[in-house]
């Protein structure tokens, strides 16, 4: 018999202020863990862990600030969670995002990728050492079916015209790709590392898409999309079953795992050095 379970457990759920991040941090935190609600903005993440309070004991719920999209804010969210917290069990990269323009971080970085790519990449190393403490530990990273142009000579879409959807899927092409190499790495060190697929969630993430496209789009989530609690049961699954304990580098679709299909070894390490290439040109950027 397993002996994982999450009963005091620390666990961040990244973007936990809405939609499938909000619902994640409430099914880990009916488990028994510990979230910290990590969010980019706090006047919503509050309002978020205010209603979370009134289902779950407010003791087991926590906020910080975290923008995954600026690196001096990982830096900060990193340290006021290690302030609280000496080990970390369960990490939930969920935070994305959708942008129909092609928009530049303060850092000089396309925003999509910044965010939910680079984004993934820097917030799990900055936390690997409470990781590493907690271990065993797991790490579930949100990805998507919608997974395809990646094009890892222009990631900034700086050559190639700009596209809303392109971008999102190039990014979440690299989450999975990411993925399946961070799992290699870690798989000696006790953590394991899944990526999962909510399926069409009805969330705001094309709240903001402009002309018919954006309206089609909104109508078919109103009517087509699953619940947000329905989307994060994946995620909540991988982050508590004791039955996938041990399983790393996986793909998961509705509690099923699914052969990766991005998982080429020469393209997964191709990816990492373009990771830690801009994760260095951010910092030469910073003032």
């Amino acid at each position: 018999m397993s002996e994982w379970s999450l009963e005091g457990k620390v666990c961040v759920v990244t973007g936990a202020n809405a939609g499938i991040g909000k619902a994640i941090a409430g099914g880990l935190a009916a488990a028994g863990g510990h979230v910290v609600l990590a969010c980019r903005s706090l006047e919503r993440g509050r309002a978020a862990l205010a209603e979370l309070s009134e289902a779950h004991d407010p003791q087991r719920l926590e906020l910080l600030e975290l923008d995954q999209a600026r690196a001096a804010s990982i830096e900060a969210f990193a340290e006021a969670l290690r302030a609280r917290h000496p080990q970390l069990h369960v990490l939930v990269n969920n935070a994305g995002a959708w942008f129909t323009t092609r928009q530049e971080t303060p850092d000089g970085l396309e925003l999509t990728f910044a965010t939910n790519a680079l984004g993934y990449f820097a917030v799990t190393n900055a936390l690997l050492d409470l990781l590493r403490a907690g271990a065993p530990a797991r790490v579930v990273n949100v990805a998507s079916n919608l997974a395809k142009d990646l094009d890892l000579d222009d990631l900034q879409f700086t050559r190639r015209r700009y596209s809303g959807m392109k971008a999102y899927a190039q990014s979440k092409q690299a989450n999975r790709l990411w993925s399946c190499e961070l799992a290699e790495r870690l798989r000696r060190e006790g953590i394991t590392v899944n990526a999962m697929h909510p399926g069409v969630v009805s969330t705001s993430i094309a709240s903001t898409t402009p002309g018919l496209f954006g309206l089609a789009s909104r109508i078919y989530f109103r009517l087509r999309g699953r619940s947000p609690e329905e989307g994060a049961d994946t995620a909540v699954y991988l982050a508590t079953s004791p039955e996938v304990e041990g399983k790393t580098g996986r793909w998961w679709v509705d509690r099923r795992e699914h052969p990766p299909r991005f998982a080429d070894p020469l393209q997964r390490a191709a990816l990492w050095s373009a990771f830690e290439a801009l994760v260095a040109q951010r910092a030469s950027a910073a003032p």
